[in-house]
C-alpha cells in the first residue's frame, strides 16, 4: 500500500519565485562584474555582496535550523538562474548551497545548534577528497592536511574537509569490516592557511584555491563519516547522501550555463552585421540551433523528472534507493554533456567573435572546466548504466562507487 503524501514536508518561509525575481534584478550586475571576478581569481566584494542576502547555504536546511527547507527542483532553478548570468557566481552559490545542506543533514544536533543558531549566517566550503588526518585528543581531534579546489573558500565561514582518522601509528584507522574510515571535519575558515594556486582556464572567478590546516582543533561533534553518514533530519530526502546533495548543485549550474549559451548564440545570429549576418541567413545554422535547443530541453526535462520523483518519494515517507541515485548521476551527466555540445556548437558558429572576451568565450571556458569535474566522470555513468541495465542490480552506491552489498 502506498504511504500517504506529506505535503507539509517542504518549507513555507521562503518563496523561490520571489528569489528568482531577486536574481533577475541582480543578474545584469553579476554579469557586468564577471570580468573583474575573473581578474581577481575569486568573486569580488561587490559580487558577493549581491549574492549574500540570498543565503544559498540555507536553502536545503530545515526551517527549524533557520533554513528554507526548499524542494530540490526549486533549488535547481535558483542555481540555474544565477549561473545564467555568471558561471563563477553560480558555482560559488552551488558549493555553498550543497555543502551547507550536507552540514545541516549529517552533523549531530549539538553541532547544528551552533552552526545554524539564530543570528548566525554561516557559509560552508571545502573539499570532499580525504587529504588530511584527524588525531584524537581530549574533547575532539586535531586536523592536519592540505586540500585543493576549495571553491568559494574565502567567502565561507566554516570549512568542510574530508580526512582519515589516525589509528595511533600515523596510518588511517579502519572499521570492524576492515574499511578505511573517512570523516568530514568542520573548522572556522580563519584557522586555515589559504594557499592560492587558482590560475585556470575557466571558472576563474570561483577562488577554488588550495588550503591547509595544521593541528587545528575540531570538536568531537563537528565531524561525520562521509561515506556512511545517516541523515539526522529530513531523513527521506537526505538519504541521498553526500553525492546526491552535491548533484543538485552541479546539475543546476549546468542548466544555467547551457541555457545562456543557447540564448547568446541566437541573439548573435539575429544581429545583422559581419559574421552574425551570415549565420543568421544560414539554413544549416538554424537547423543545428534547433537540434541544440531540442537536446538541451530534453536533458533539462530529464533532470526535472528525476528530481520531481525524488520529491514525491520524500513526501510519501520513502528513503532513496540505488535506482534514484543512478538516475541522479545520469541526469547530471546528461545536462553536462549536452552543455558541452551546445557550447562547442555556439563557439564554432560564432567564428572570431567567440575568441574575444565576452559571454560566449567565458561560458565556453566555464563549461569545459565544469565537464571535467570528477562528479561527471565516465566511470560513474558506466556504473549507473550497469545498474539500470540489470547487470549490477545487487549493488549500492557508496560515495561515487557502485559496490557490492555487504
Amino acid at each position: 500500500m502506498n504511504k500517504p503524501m506529506n505535503h507539509g514536508y517542504w518549507g513555507k518561509s521562503v518563496d523561490y519565485r520571489e528569489m528568482l525575481k531577486q536574481i533577475a534584478q541582480i543578474g545584469p550586475q553579476l554579469e557586468a562584474n564577471a570580468a573583474a571576478d575573473e581578474a581577481a581569481g575569486e568573486l569580488t566584494p561587490e559580487t558577493f555582496a549581491l549574492l549574500k542576502p540570498l543565503r544559498f547555504s540555507h536553502l536545503l536546511a530545515t526551517e527549524e535550523l533557520g533554513g528554507a527547507q526548499m524542494r530540490p527542483t526549486e533549488v535547481l532553478q535558483l542555481l540555474e538562474a544565477v549561473s545564467y548570468h555568471s558561471g563563477s557566481a553560480g558555482w560559488v552559490s552551488m558549493v555553498h548551497c550543497c555543502i551547507g545542506a550536507m552540514s545541516a543533514a549529517f552533523l549531530p544536533d549539538s553541532a547544528v545548534e551552533r552552526l545554524f543558531a539564530p543570528g548566525t549566517d554561516n557559509r560552508f566550503s571545502g573539499q570532499g577528497a580525504p587529504l588530511g588526518m584527524l588525531k584524537k585528543v581530549e574533547g575532539g581531534y586535531t586536523l592536519t592536511g592540505k586540500w585543493s579546489y576549495g571553491s568559494g573558500f574565502s567567502h565561507a565561514t566554516w570549512s568542510h574537509s574530508a580526512c582519515f582518522v589516525d589509528d595511533g601509528t600515523g596510518k588511517p584507522a579502519k572499521d570492524e569490516a576492515g574499511n578505511v574510515i573517512v570523516m568530514c571535519a568542520h573548522a572556522p575558515i580563519p584557522e586555515h592557511r589559504q594557499l592560492g594556486n587558482w590560475d585556470v582556464l575557466g571558472l576563474k572567478g570561483t577562488g577554488s584555491i588550495d588550503y591547509a590546516a595544521e593541528d587545528v582543533f575540531i570538536a568531537e561533534d563537528l565531524v561525520f563519516p562521509i561515506l556512511t553518514a545517516p541523515p539526522q533530519r529530513l531523513k527521506e530526502l537526505f538519504s541521498l547522501g553526500i553525492v546526491g546533495l552535491a548533484a543538485i548543485g552541479h546539475t543546476g549550474w549546468a542548466m544555467g550555463a547551457g541555457r545562456r549559451m543557447l540564448d547568446e548564440i541566437a541573439g548573435f545570429a539575429r544581429s545583422k552585421s559581419g559574421r552574425a549576418g551570415l549565420i543568421g541567413e544560414s539554413e544549416k545554422f538554424w537547423h543545428d540551433y534547433g537540434r541544440a535547443e531540442a537536446s538541451y530541453r530534453a536533458a533539462r526535462a530529464f533532470v526535472m523528472e528525476v528530481w520531481g520523483e525524488i520529491e514525491h518519494l520524500a513526501e510519501s515517507g520513502q528513503m532513496m534507493t540505488t535506482r534514484q541515485i543512478s538516475l541522479v548521476h545520469l541526469a547530471k551527466a546528461q545536462i553536462h554533456e549536452t552543455g558541452v555540445e551546445v557550447c562547442n556548437f555556439a563557439y564554432r558558429a560564432s567564428g572570431g567573435a567567440g575568441l574575444r572576451a565576452g559571454v560566449i568565450q567565458r561560458t565556453f571556458r566555464d563549461m569545459m572546466v565544469a565537464a571535467n569535474h570528477f562528479t561527471i566522470a565516465p566511470s560513474i555513468v558506466t556504473a549507473a548504466g550497469r545498474e539500470l541495465g540489470g547487470q549490477w542490480s545487487d549493488r549500492v552506491w557508496q560515495f561515487y562507487d557502485l559496490i557490492e552489498k555487504k
